[in-house]
């Protein structure tokens, strides 16, 4: 327990206030139409975009698992953070693509460039994949943190972070997400950042640091056979697993569909590639930061899951700790709010829809409501299985999961949009193949033994390594199938794929950028290279 006092208690009040203002103006706002409500009208700011990319993402595997992997690990998952630059590949690569479609979801992204049955494959997938993954370890994660936070048991933390987000997400919609997730990424960072400070104060600084941690900590790249974080795994592996999350996955493409054009989605993609920068210095760090200090004999933990609430605890001061609490609260719920819209956006959209095309828009609203609050209520009876099965690294875990769905996904979205010939036969293909892999790879995880020989070497290939064997297996899986069927109906796709794009969608897309954009995307990788060389051992 953190041990709040009452100044903390009436920072955490004001925060609550704010959040629940902006969440009631929000819902006062008519919503009558699937536009408005899923994604907020298409009228949301670059600003706000990327700030609700940055909370989405920086949820509670974040807050609860990236300090406690640094402190048991060190540096070697910084290699995920750096996905900034796959961000970047969101804004001028894929995006320019899903508005050209006008698409509310990625599975109708790929209905409009393959078929149906691509669509129901991937809505279908994803909702299931949301609940087992997304939201249970949100859930899980928000429980450790509230507990600890606030002193109260698993059960009602839990309980209370999922029906207060519940609420304003079913309620508000799209716009509620987007401008609570604004306010509670300047609370995260600022509190966050605050914290990693203090702990250089409190360890002696980077260099005392450096020396009480040790030189391993901050290698970011280990050899190839290391079972943990094999380099070739951690860039090749993580970046295959990336372009899946950041370029194709409905939890964050979704935020830059509500801007109102190419160019602002695009600057909102930019904004969040530079905030998704900030984990390494406000989540690893303090992480290493509190190995140190254990090794000093200051503080103590027994799990790894615990590292940043005993920071909380230890470094901060009354009403600040308020305020971190509270940008640990704000973090679990954008987190929670994000993916209760994308799976009723999926829902109503991809499954509903398709069922019922002619359902009037109010209507279609108002699933969509009903949608978040079934999803809201599976997530509440995840919760007594995720205490049992929860604990370990839990950014680790949620990595290696995600590092099987990847693959067939990431292959079909890329080849689809670079290269047109790819056609419908061998988007299905590569789908069903890749979901085989995963469940097989689940499996012989779960009950292969050394006695078993080749299926005990499949079963024990570290998981980035996995991802990168999986997607070039969907790639020669989704090649030889479309290339010995036949072509798509190119004329029906023009503008969804490399090679379709008419004359006056070249134009739109030349003066969809400015000069300025491509100077701030090509500093950030800089950057990038920077952080890669000076971690390298």
């Amino acid at each position: 327990m953190v041990g709040l006092e009452t100044l903390d208690w009436i920072v955490i009040g004001v925060y609550f206030a704010v959040l629940i203002s902006v969440a009631i103006w929000v819902i006062l706002q008519k919503q009558n139409n699937t536009e408005d409500f899923f994604l907020a009208g298409r009228n949301v700011g670059w600003f706000v975009i990327g700030s609700s990319i940055f909370a989405s993402n920086i949820g509670s595997e974040h807050v609860v698992g990236l300090a406690g992997t640094g402190a048991e690990s060190g540096m070697p998952m910084a290699h995920y953070e750096l996905h900034a630059w796959i961000v970047l590949l969101l804004g001028w690569v894929f995006l320019p693509f899903y508005m050209r479609g006008n698409v509310f979801t990625m599975p109708e992204f790929l209905e409009k460039r393959f078929d149906s049955k691509s669509r129901w494959f991937l809505s279908i997938f994803s909702i299931i994949g949301y609940v087992l993954t997304k939201v249970s370890v949100t859930i899980y994660a928000g429980g450790v943190v509230v507990s600890q936070l606030l002193g109260v048991s698993f059960l009602t933390g839990s309980v209370g972070i999922v029906v207060i987000t519940g609420l304003y997400t079913a309620l508000g919609g799209m716009r509620a997400v987007v401008y609570t997730e604004t306010i509670q990424t300047v609370i995260l960072i600022s509190g966050s950042a605050l914290l990693t400070y203090l702990g250089f104060q409190a360890v002696g600084g980077w260099a005392e640091l450096k020396i009480a941690a040790g030189a391993e900590h901050f290698n970011m790249w280990r050899p190839m056979s290391d079972p943990d974080y094999p380099w070739t795994g951690m860039v090749f592996g993580g970046t295959i697993v990336g372009i899946w999350y950041w370029c194709t996955d409905q939890y964050i493409v979704q935020r830059t569909l509500s801007a109102r054009n190419i160019k602002i989605g695009r600057r909102g993609a930019i904004f969040g590639a530079y905030l998704k920068l900030l984990p390494i210095f406000i989540f690893l760090i303090p992480g290493i930061i509190a190995f140190a200090l254990k090794q000093k004999g200051l503080i103590s933990y027994e799990k790894s899951d615990e590292v940043f609430p005993v920071l909380v605890a230890t470094l901060l001061p009354t009403g600040i700790k308020g305020l971190v609490a509270g940008g640990l609260m704000a973090a679990l719920m954008s987190s929670l709010a994000s993916v209760f819209n994308s799976s009723s956006t999926l829902f109503t959209v991809d499954i509903f829809k398709k069922m019922y095309p002619d359902t009037a828009e109010e209507k279609l609203v108002s699933i969509g409501k009903i949608a978040t609050i079934f999803v809201v209520v599976l997530g509440m009876l995840w919760i007594p299985i995720m205490e049992k099965i929860g604990g370990g690294v839990l950014y680790n875990y949620l990595q290696s999961v995600q590092s099987y769905i990847a693959p067939p996904i990431t292959t079909v979205f890329l080849l689809g949009i670079l290269w047109k010939r790819v056609n419908a036969q061998g988007a299905i293909a590569t789908l069903f193949f890749g979901l085989t892999m995963a469940t097989l790879r689940i499996i012989a995880e779960l009950f292969a033994t050394e006695t078993d020989g080749i299926f005990y070497l499949f079963a024990t290939i570290n998981f980035s390594h996995m991802a990168i064997f999986m997607f070039l297996a969907c790639v020669v899986v989704c090649i030889s199938v479309s290339v010995v069927t036949n072509p798509p109906d190119f004329s029906r796709i023009k503008g969804l794929a490399f090679g379709t794009l008419d004359t006056k969608q070249k134009i739109d897309t030349q003066n969809s950028f400015d000069k300025i954009d491509v100077i701030v995307s090509v500093i950030l990788v800089a950057i990038i290279a920077w952080i890669l060389m000076y971690f390298r051992g």
